[in-house]
């Protein structure tokens, strides 16, 4: 059988199972001494690896419906400022309302990265997305949100070490209580994707083409980007931002799984979960019993790889 067609069934799952066993057995105590203590397996590492899994791959779906939308192989919710929003909006939360549950702050990572992709829209000025000028507004907007998620962690420091360990995008500290609130939304977001995947096929013949063929253009984007932004607003209020895996996920699925939307979308999910997982058993591991943050695993590997697209297709 087709190396292409065991990927999706058989290959992608059972790296996923490698990578959640790993993250199991490997930390700062080893498998032995952590199942004397049942509270270390059972309520701490396994819980965490099925949220890195889950905010992976939501952060992997997010990247392909962008560049599925846009046509663009740069394009990337960290990259065009949508992670940035949220981080914004969850950072005013943990900063501003301390006293509020944690389950607001998915809405409000949702709200705030809808509100940066209407300001990027705007600013792009129906400039039918070029490719040059949403990844140049794009990086343009972070750096400015960034700046404002500086000011104010600067402007309250005493509420400033939870905002500051999420924001790294670190996994220290989540457990069931963060799974139970990243769940119930991608069990949701994941299926309707999926639901977008001939649509998105058709896109990629061209807007008339799609349009003739009735997969309704202009609904279509709207639909996904507010999708892709909704699973990328979930992975950043769980896990802080982990940089760069929208952007390699759907790459990677692309050379492995195909251009079909329907076997690009999860083999893109499982290889963001799988990245994420990767990330967060090297964060807890390299420098145990010092904890690095995962998101500097997911930059490391991933600007090199923009750095790469962008010679690539420089001719854009």
């Amino acid at each position: 059988m087709n190396t292409q067609k065991l990927m999706l069934p058989v290959i992608l799952p059972g790296l996923l199972f490698l990578g959640a066993l790993a993250g199991l057995y490997l930390g700062s105590l080893s498998f032995n001494e952590a199942m004397a203590l049942d509270v270390i397996v059972g309520d701490l590492r396994f819980a965490r690896v099925l949220i890195a899994i889950l905010a992976g791959a939501a952060l992997g779906l997010s990247g392909c419906l962008i560049q599925g939308v846009v046509r663009n192989p740069l394009a990337a919710p960290d990259l065009i400022g949508v992670s940035a929003g949220a981080a914004v909006a969850a950072t005013a939360l943990l900063l501003l309302f301390p006293q509020l549950s944690l389950h607001w702050l998915i809405p409000a990572a949702i709200g705030g990265a809808l509100a940066t992709l209407l300001l990027l829209l705007r600013l792009l000025r129906n400039d039918a997305l070029s490719p040059t000028r949403l990844v140049l507004t794009g990086v343009a907007l972070s750096i400015w949100l960034s700046a404002l998620t500086d000011w104010l962690l600067v402007s309250h420091p005493q509420q400033t070490n939870a905002a500051l360990v999420w924001l790294t995008g670190s996994l220290w500290g989540r457990g069931w209580d963060q799974l139970w609130v990243l769940l119930p939304w991608f069990a949701v977001l994941l299926p309707v994707s999926l639901m977008l995947a001939l649509r998105l096929d058709l896109l990629t013949l061209g807007d008339d083409a799609a349009e003739s063929l009735g997969a309704g253009v202009l609904n279509t984007r709207k639909t996904a980007l507010l999708l892709a932004v909704a699973l990328a607003a979930i992975s950043v209020a769980v896990c802080g931002t982990l940089s760069f895996v929208g952007l390699i996920a759907p790459h990677l699925a692309r050379l492995l799984a195909g251009g079909s939307h329907l076997r690009l979308l999860p083999a893109a999910a499982m290889i963001g979960g799988l990245l994420a997982l990767v990330a967060d058993i090297l964060a807890r591991t390299l420098a145990a019993p010092l904890e690095l943050p995962a998101g500097v695993f997911t930059s490391l590997i991933g600007a090199p790889y923009f750095l790469f697209l962008l010679t690539r297709y420089r001719g854009w």
